[in-house]
């Protein structure tokens, strides 16, 4: 559970640091950016900040913020009624992102995320992505990406965007943010 305190902090670290990548949004943006917990309580290890500008039937674009380190806990998109799941785009805009994907492992991976030693990180192959560094994810892929030490900024473009249907690896893990006094 996260404090208000705890959210309002987060939101406005986001908005400085889109602000000084030179992405301007308006005070609805400010006010609507998600901040994403995971239900762990552990914001600054792991979590993902998000502003989202547009998600219908067809097309979603998103910001995803990430502090230094912080890391967006393994899931994948599956099918549903009518798609094969969500595809997405991750376009890094500032900082250096690493990206782990299903496939061969990579040796000496450069991400360490926190619950590593619960076995919830599977997806073992890593892509090291910089400014203008760019992949696709496929359909129910397996994924889960982790800042460098000094945050990120990444554009995602995708399909349609159902949150509530992301399956998550760790099964402590929840899309949900609860927020407190």
């Amino acid at each position: 559970m996260l404090t208000q305190r705890q959210v309002q902090d987060a939101r406005e670290r986001t908005a400085a640091a889109l602000a000084a990548a030179g992405i301007a949004l308006t005070a609805g943006e400010i006010g609507a950016i998600e901040i994403a917990d995971f239900g762990l309580g552990q914001l600054e290890e792991i979590g993902l900040q998000l502003v989202v500008y547009v998600n219908t039937e067809r097309v979603c674009a998103k910001e995803l913020v990430l502090f230094p380190n912080q890391t967006c806990a393994e899931h994948r998109h599956p099918p549903y009624p009518g798609s094969p799941g969500k595809e997405e785009t991750f376009r890094v805009r500032a900082g250096r992102v690493y990206l782990h994907v299903d496939g061969a492992p990579t040796a000496n991976p450069k991400a360490r995320p926190a619950r590593a030693e619960l076995g919830v990180y599977t997806a073992a192959r890593e892509i090291e992505l910089g400014p203008g560094g760019q992949f696709t994810v496929p359909p129910d892929t397996r994924h889960w990406f982790q800042a460098g030490p000094d945050g990120a900024i990444v554009s995602e473009f995708s399909t349609q965007s159902r949150d509530d249907l992301d399956l998550f690896t760790d099964p402590e893990v929840s899309r949900a943010t609860v927020v407190g006094p």
